[in-house]
């Protein structure tokens, strides 16, 4: 039987009692290894790139610079260093932007050391890691999406793609002021008020409308 590989682990968290009390609960672990650990985002980046941690098990609510930032930062500078964040808070909004930044986890501070220590395993598996308390909020707050038609499905496909009603007019054969009647059925069906609001979600989701 081949023994598992130790897991390489990097600490974050701007608080020392909260990082004592995670090293007692981690280091005895046979199958991981902290390697270091910091009390800022901004110290983190420094550390992280020199020590090469598998996993960066980080603090959302850090004062300076967020674990949520520190997250994105690490995607782009340190894509081998997964991140799996720890938050007291299962807020729905903060697991999504946590997700969206990059981390492959996201863990209750609350959570028994067994439920740490399996979204560690997962996210350095290469998979990822929801506590079950934030799975639950997070699903239970997803409204089901209200269904576009094929029209405007095409139109807010196109804005996400950066064009114009006008351009978007030509190209579907349509009168701009059809089009920007599309563009207000659209905001009632998605709830949102603004354009810029309207442009930010069709970036974001283009692809989920595109017919093609």
């Amino acid at each position: 039987m081949t023994q598992r590989a130790v897991i390489r682990l990097f600490l974050v968290d701007d608080h020392p009692l909260v990082r004592d009390g995670l090293r007692a609960r981690l280091d005895p672990l046979p199958t991981l290894e902290i390697v270091g650990e910091a009390g800022s985002a901004a110290e983190a980046l420094n550390a992280i790139e020199s020590l090469q941690p598998d996993i960066v098990l980080a603090d959302v609510g850090m004062k300076d610079m967020n674990g949520i930032e520190l997250a994105a930062l690490l995607q782009q500078r340190q894509p081998a260093a997964r991140v799996v964040m720890l938050s007291m808070y299962d807020n729905p909004e903060y697991v999504q932007q946590a997700l969206q930044a990059g981390a492959r986890g996201y863990v209750l501070k609350d959570a028994p050391a067994s439920e740490i220590v399996a979204a560690i395993e997962a996210v350095a598996a290469g998979g990822t890691f929801l506590s079950p308390a934030v799975s639950q909020r997070l699903f239970r707050n997803q409204a089901p999406k209200p269904l576009l038609t094929p029209r405007e499905s095409e139109i807010l496909s196109a804005l996400g793609r950066g064009e114009s009603s006008k351009q978007i007019a030509r190209d579907l054969n349509l009168s701009v002021r059809t089009v920007e009647a599309h563009r207000q059925s659209i905001k009632r069906r998605l709830g949102i008020e603004g354009q810029a609001e309207l442009i930010k979600y069709a970036v974001e989701h283009a692809r989920q409308f595109d017919r093609g």
